[in-house]
């Protein structure tokens, strides 16, 4: 990985709330879990600059496709169930830079 970059990770949760009756993310407790994330990731020492950065975004205009985070510098694309999913991912590949394939969206 480049030098170039602040953070070796940038995670971008969705934390959207659309009109009642659309589908959006926050309607999955997507705030909850974005901040149980970077919990985790701070309490795990991978957070701060040349580490990993989780943020809060608005609309990624995919809520439908269930709740999102994006990854970058890749730009990978994942969505999730629960805590346990953010655990892998953040074990996989947050820690360990091995992407997690079931829960992998098409860009």
């Amino acid at each position: 990985m480049s030098s170039s970059y602040y953070y070796r990770y940038h995670v971008f949760f969705c934390v959207n709330q659309r009109e009642a009756g659309r589908a959006c993310c926050a309607n999955h407790r997507s705030q909850e879990i974005r901040d149980y994330a970077k919990a985790r990731v701070k309490s795990l020492g991978l957070d701060g600059p040349g580490g990993i950065r989780i943020n809060t975004a608005g609309c990624m205009d995919r809520c439908e496709e269930g709740p999102v985070l994006v990854i970058y510098p890749e730009g990978t694309w994942y969505t999730y169930v629960d805590k346990e999913d953010i655990d892998e991912i953040i074990d996989k590949h947050l820690r360990h830079g091995v992407g997690v394939a079931r829960l992998k969206m098409k860009r």
